[in-house]
């Protein structure tokens, strides 16, 4: 079992080596947040807008933010095995895209615990909204890419599946 000296030395050296931790932290995380923010959007929006019920909403928003946190931490470590890309550890990939998922997806199924549906709603909204911003300053941080045109991109996928998730919750 490494020494907790060791570990303490390997994640400063990863943090210390910037395309090292671009590769290994950054880019996995960047993904596992932009799935879990957009891809539970669907599924806890066209709850709350079927059923009208705050608790059933937040149930099938936890329930799609465990699987989706589940389901992208295997995704990324089986993958790749790091050693052709060089993107390092595919355990340590696979924790921080399913970690970061999960966390993408719970956060805007967080005000569903309010027992209104309308406030909960309203409160979702802007916890989306800014998530998406974070997801879009992270892309300018560390991808270099500008914010305003991140911000159109980020914001017409989640708004494609935002609508979409309203658009079945209502038919």
């Amino acid at each position: 079992m490494p020494s907790t000296e060791s570990t303490l030395s390997s994640i400063q050296d990863l943090i210390a080596d910037e395309q090292s931790f671009l590769l290994r932290i950054v880019q996995p995380g960047l993904v596992g947040l932009m799935d879990g923010s957009v891809s539970t959007l669907a599924p806890i929006f066209a709850t709350a807008f079927a059923t009208h019920n705050s608790h059933t909403a937040f149930l099938i928003g936890a329930a799609a933010a465990v699987g989706a946190g589940i389901s992208m931490a295997f995704s990324e470590a089986l993958s790749d095995d790091g050693k052709l890309t060089g993107r390092g550890s595919p355990i340590l990939r696979g924790i921080v895209t399913g970690v970061m998922t999960f966390i993408g997806g719970f956060l805007h199924t967080l005000p569903f615990l309010i027992g209104s549906v309308h406030r909960a709603l309203i409160l979702a909204y802007f916890v989306v909204g800014v998530e998406l911003l974070v997801i879009s300053w992270i892309r300018y941080r560390f991808m270099k890419t500008s914010f305003a045109i991140s911000c159109i991109q980020v914001i017409v996928g989640g708004g494609l599946v935002f609508l979409s998730g309203i658009l079945i919750g209502q038919s």
